[in-house]
């Protein structure tokens, strides 16, 4: 479990009455303690997310211990996008009956999601619904509150003409489009879990379709800690349901527009199978999937070259996507060319 720091302070954690097996933890923000770090004006930033039907297939595959990573991923990968440092996450598991191996199962995922992200997972609530679920059939919330400096919140207001898009290379999938997936795979393709795909090295169903959202808070932490003066970093985009041009196209003011280049990345071997084995059009892909670019940075250019080398530097490939043009208000705020 990631250590609860500091500023964070346990109290009693009385049992809920009438739900066996829950409990309320609470916990005390200690303000003095966590404002010691020099913060002048902060502003807490709060997110929450699932993990979708990306959990029918873990059920299907038996495999429980890496859907908490992507639980987390879904909400601090969000908090990140505004330029703030996750302080702590918290969350919550329905299932049909109480199965202690599967719940510690899931947790575990959780924890190293966390621990990966240096956020405190401080607790959490079970619910037992019976009603809601059949045997086996779970769901999940995930919460994460982080903390940014007012003058340091990146929410695309600076972006300019001559900004430079960094993308940083997903996972895979993540945890989007899954519905879609499903239907593909197991569906159109009448695959199973345990069969092999010749064509992505051989690897298992499960464990292409399993591998856990990528978690970009430690390179993204290392870029914002390094420019405490200027503001180099304009805009943070989590790649999600909706792809590129929706996702991006959110933070960009409607006078400018990103023009990303389709041949800036080499999309992954797993998008092209799911298309293939699904016929599935370009379009459909492209607003479905993250097509292998999990997160996209907006930089000023002449930044640009050494914040891609010191997200290298914590393993994650980048691409010089495109540059951010001049653009009327009726424009597309992100095309694809």
């Amino acid at each position: 479990m990631a250590r609860i720091p500091a500023h964070l302070r346990r109290t009693q954690c009385p049992r809920v009455a009438g739900r066996e097996g829950s409990f309320a933890a609470l916990f005390q923000l200690d303000l003095p303690g966590l404002f010691r770090r020099g913060y002048e004006d902060p502003y807490l930033v709060s997110c929450t997310d699932g993990v979708g039907t990306k959990l029918k297939v873990a059920t299907l595959a038996g495999i429980h211990d890496t859907v908490g990573i992507d639980l987390v991923a879904m909400s601090i990968n969000d908090a990140l996008c505004t330029g703030a440092e996750p302080l702590f996450f918290l969350d919550y598991v329905a299932m049909g009956r109480d199965d202690p191996p599967l719940l510690e199962s899931i947790v575990r995922g959780i924890a190293n999601g966390c621990v990966e992200s240096d956020c405190s997972l401080v607790g959490g609530e079970t619910a037992i619904l019976p009603d809601m679920y059949q045997e086996g059939d779970y769901d999940l919330a995930g919460f994460c509150v982080g903390v940014v400096e007012r003058k340091r919140l990146i929410d695309g207001s600076h972006m300019e003409a001559g900004d430079v898009a960094i993308g940083l290379a997903s996972s895979g999938l993540h945890s989007n489009g899954y519905s879609l997936v499903r239907k593909v795979v197991f569906e159109m393709g009448g695959l199973a879990c345990t069969d092999t795909v010749a064509e992505l090295d051989n690897r298992s169903v499960a464990d292409i379709l399993l591998t856990p959202t990528r978690l970009y808070a430690r390179p993204l932490r290392r870029v914002l800690s390094r420019y405490r003066v200027k503001q180099v970093v304009h805009a943070i985009s989590h790649i999600t349901g909706g792809g590129i041009a929706e996702n991006l196209g959110r933070v960009v003011p409607d006078h400018l527009q990103v023009e990303i280049r389709r041949d800036a990345w080499e999309v992954p071997g797993v998008f092209r199978w799911v298309q293939r084995l699904g016929s599935v059009e370009q379009k459909e892909m492209d607003r479905v999937f993250n097509m292998g670019i999990g997160m996209v940075l907006v930089v000023s250019q002449h930044f640009a070259a050494s914040i891609r080398s010191q997200i290298a530097d914590c393993g994650i490939e980048t691409f010089d996507l495109g540059v951010v043009k001049p653009s009327a208000p009726s424009d597309e705020r992100v095309v694809l060319v």
